[in-house]
């Protein structure tokens, strides 16, 4: 075969990684088989393995949290493709509601106009302009890190068939009772003037105050002041107040019963008793306002109260606030405390620090709102959804996100889907305006279904961006049409995600799955980590802290990136991520490269046969060593242990190959040991590139491609590319038990003779004369005496003699360490200047009780020993047992060496 021995001397990302994407989607290797086709043939004995991508917002652009959870999928569905699957990785994006709108509205204000001197037939033509101007920006992002996704395939949220998708469901559920319209509090936003789930609203903690109001008996038993006194942070809404609530078994029940009269509006109300009150929170007492809180709604229906609105949808006082209608809330809320306090009625006022929502897109404070939306009845679809993840047909990872699910499912509300906006899929429901009945229907209906009208409206409303994205499993594969790709691919193998949209997408994703396919719209769910900085903390652009996943590809590569993001990450631990960090990956890219280039100028290009006899122990155990990689790496994958693997790799390739290896190949390969040995060394060495850049390239498909071809395993040496060729398996006849031992006999000594090299102060390439090994284990010595050639030249020594007579001892100019196996001596004699190397070791020694000290003290402090975290704890007691075995051998070593 021909190999590429012109590799630049260090690794260049920049034209290789979009060389060899260009070249992977120009060959069609990342389209999925359509089974049973002409051109494709039957299906995989393998069977299939899909995934449908979570859709990123049409607006959105690559984030870390997008890298990461690409960056996971690339390396399953990479991984089963080369293992033989049949692979389905199908992209798309997300229509993004909300989003997509106020980025239009923005830019048309920009020229003047607004999306109502538009009109929504003219404003919803901008989006769609401006969706194809801009909207492929993140795809291409995602092409940038690598993603091997079927493009073909590609879907959006608002194309035709997804659209027929949607109004399909709609109808469905409509015509079983499962769609209905009421009045319900929502999330609203008076500045997007629209409805939004509770993922749309964002928390922070901001100042505000606590009012403390008298309200007093209406009844005009006891004295001219009694009464009972509420807690608030909303005094304006007391305009809205119908009852005030106590908890059953709280002191407070005594007055249930009785009523009182609403500061400000005199009405008379009722005290109840619901169990949702907190008997410890505030004064016990709370009012009740059905139409501007969810759990007062609750309690109001509940009880049977009026919903009394007194805040219009733009955030203005109405017509029931009275003297305050035309207030905005926050003018409303100074107005009522001030004539609150004139009354003699507020007791008293707090300054506090609380936590308000706030709209995601513009920021605005959310009100809840009680208004007349579209819902789904969701707790049907959800007893469904429980019980498949019960039975075991949908698995969790990590499983502790099971329980998560069950209480969000266990504890459901109906699902408000309708949203006051103009870009998404209008709700098909025309309301005839003679007889008032509403058609819900597939297609745009001529006329009234009950009464034959022609003069129908459809509703204003779209659907929430949830309502499709719950259909992206079967919509992107046709539904409700049946095709290939729906019948083999669906359910999907996996579905990768965000904890924090388990409710909002996961499980209404499974509710929709059941109730239209009648099966599990995937087979496993992983939840994935979040990124956050180097010091735990959230990213976010006020806190400067973000970190770009395409600066970092500009700079490092796509495949540092992402063996950064792979190798960091545990389940269920967050991923603290920085620049340096993700640079140390960009390292082990050259460090991959230039163990290649080595590689390369030592092999033929005729590939050579692996002789056992002529293999001598460190190519043996490299071959047990790969075997046991292969065998761990796909069983981490399987897994979803992704970081773990990532990190096997890392080590395997800069510690097992590269430190250990080769090194101990050189002198074979160089020509120092025969033609036999050159032979065995240069099919050890092909095996093991071989294996390794298959097992690396899910992780870091650009270099591992590169390589590859260099190698001329790719289409230039008649093979094929990587990305399809087969994944490694173990090979028995590769498996070299006894190897492990022994070279665990040779490294730790090569170990203990670099640290007392450390110890004397040698410089690395400084030769010392002389090892002395004494040991009693004939195993042990018999090991390192067939190896010492490798011995003598991995520690920089001229000779090594084994003693096997405690009497034989030389210990004089020597610094020594006892292992478990022998006592190793190094002769420095005579090449110390003694008096410098032992106030050096004086030096080490006083900086070592010092700290010793320090820890000493820690560990006798019973505070320290009572709230430090059991970790830390055990962090200083090794760090006290390594200081007093460091100190112990610098004693030996320094009587050693005042003996010369």
């Amino acid at each position: 075969m021909k190999r590429n021995r012109d590799l630049e001397k260090s690794y260049s990302p920049e034209g290789i990684e979009q060389k060899w994407y260009d070249d992977w989607i120009s060959k069609d290797l990342f389209v999925a088989k359509t089974v049973n086709s002409p051109q494709d043939g039957a299906p995989s004995p393998k069977g299939h393995f899909s995934i449908v991508i979570p859709p990123p917002n049409v607006t959105g652009s690559l984030h870390m949290g997008h890298a990461f959870n690409n960056t996971f999928q690339d390396i399953l569905c990479r991984t089963r493709r080369m293992q033989g699957y049949d692979v389905l990785w199908l992209p798309g994006t997300d229509h993004a509601g909300i989003a997509t709108q106020n980025v239009v509205e923005r830019d048309i204000e920009k020229g003047g106009a607004t999306r109502h001197s538009l009109g929504r037939e003219k404003f919803v033509q901008k989006v769609w302009e401006w969706k194809e101007l801009y909207g492929n920006r993140i795809i291409k992002q995602m092409k940038r890190l690598g993603n091997s996704c079927d493009w073909s395939r590609e879907r959006f949220t608002l194309d035709d068939g997804l659209s027929k998708a949607v109004r399909e469901v709609f109808v469905r559920l409509y015509k079983k009772d499962l769609i209905y319209k009421g009045k319900y509090i929502i999330n609203w936003c008076s500045r997007c003037h629209t409805a939004i789930s509770d993922l749309e609203v964002e928390y922070e903690d901001v100042n505000g105050k606590f009012y403390y109001v008298k309200y007093p008996f209406a009844d005009g038993e006891g004295a001219k002041d009694d009464g009972i006194i509420i807690t608030t942070t909303r005094p304006e809404t007391i305009l809205g107040d119908v009852a005030v609530a106590v908890h059953p078994r709280s002191e407070n029940s005594r007055f249930v019963g009785r009523k009182v009269r609403v500061p400000l509006t005199g009405r008379i109300v009722p005290i109840i008793e619901d169990n949702m009150v907190d008997p410890e929170f505030g004064t016990g007492y709370v009012k009740i306002t059905p139409a501007h809180d969810a759990v007062d709604y609750l309690v109001g229906k509940r009880h049977d109260l009026e919903q009394l609105q007194v805040i219009d949808s733009k955030g203005i006082m109405n017509e029931n606030a009275l003297s305050y209608q035309g207030l905005t809330i926050e003018e409303a809320r100074k107005k009522t405390s001030e004539d609150i306090s004139k009354l003699g009625l507020m007791v008293k006022v707090e300054e506090i620090i609380h936590s308000l929502g706030h709209c995601q897109r513009c920021r605005t404070t959310v009100e809840p709102f009680l208004s007349e939306q579209w819902f789904v009845r969701t707790k049907p679809l959800a007893d469904r959804g429980v019980k498949v993840v019960k039975d075991g047909l949908i698995k969790w990872f990590p499983e502790q996100w099971e329980k998560t699910y069950f209480q969000w499912m266990e504890n459901v509300r109906d699902w408000c889907i309708s949203r006051q906006i103009w870009w998404g899929h209008r709700i098909p429901a025309w309301t005839c305006q003679d007889c008032g009945h509403i058609t819900v229907y597939e297609n745009d209906p001529a006329e009234c279904e009950k009464c034959g009208s022609i003069n129908i409206v459809q509703d204003e409303d779209v659907l929430d961006t949830w309502f499709s994205s719950a259909l992206w499993p079967f919509s992107t594969m046709g539904w409700p049409e049946k095709n290939p790709d729906l019948e083999y691919y669906y359910p999907t193998s996996l579905m990768v995600t965000g904890f924090d949209i388990i409710f909002f997408w996961v499980s209404r994703m499974i509710m929709m799955g059941l109730e239209f396919m009648d099966e599990v719209p995937f087979k496993d769910v992983y939840i994935h980590s979040l990124i956050r900085d180097e010091k735990g903390h959230k990213m976010s652009k006020s806190s400067g802290n973000v970190i770009d996943p395409l600066d970092m590809i500009d700079k490092y590569g796509a495949d540092g990136l992402r063996m950064a993001l792979a190798a960091l990450s545990t389940q269920g631990r967050d991923i603290l991520l920085s620049s340096s960090k993700i640079e140390t990956f960009r390292f082990f890219m050259n460090k991959l490269w230039n163990a290649a280039r080595f590689a390369l100028m030592n092999l033929d290009d005729e590939k050579k046969e692996i002789i056992f006899s002529d293999l001598r122990l460190h190519d043996r155990w490299i071959l047990d060593r790969t075997q046991d990689v292969i065998e761990s790496t796909t069983k981490l994958i399987d897994e979803y242990n992704i970081g773990e693997a990532a990190r096997s790799l890392y080590d395997f390739v800069w510690g097992d190959i590269c430190d250990w290896y080769i090194e101990m190949a050189k002198p074979s390969l160089h020509g120092d040991e025969g033609d036999k040995r050159r032979n065995a060394s240069q099919a050890v060495l092909e095996h093991v590139f071989h294996s390794v850049l298959l097992l690396l390239h899910p992780f870091t498909p650009f270099v591992t491609e590169e390589l590859w071809d260099a190698f001329g395993y790719g289409e230039k040496g008649c093979g094929k590319p990587i990305v399809i060729s087969e994944w490694p398996v173990r090979d028995e006849c590769f498996r070299f038990e006894s190897s492990k031992n022994e070279m665990i006999f040779l490294q730790e000594t090569v170990r203990v003779i670099r640290n007392l090299r450390a110890e004397a102060g040698l410089t690395p390439q400084q030769l010392v004369n002389s090892v002395y090994i004494q040991t009693e284990n004939k195993e042990y010595s018999d090991i390192l005496a067939s190896n010492k050639s490798q011995l003598a030249m991995l520690c920089k020594v001229k000779d090594i003699e084994f003693m096997s007579d405690a009497g034989e001892k030389k210990t004089g100019g020597c610094l020594s360490e006892v292992t478990a196996f022998a006592e190793i001596y190094l002769f420095v004699g005579d090449i110390l200047d003694i008096d410098s190397e032992i106030k050096r070791l004086e030096k080490d020694m006083e900086a070592l009780q010092k700290n010793l000290s320090v820890n000493l003290s820690k560990l006798g402090n019973e505070s320290f020993i009572s709230r430090a975290p059991a970790e830390v704890v055990e962090q200083e007691r090794q760090r006290s047992i390594e200081a007093q075995a460091q100190i112990e051998r610098i004693k030996n070593n320094m009587e050693s060496i005042r003996r010369l």
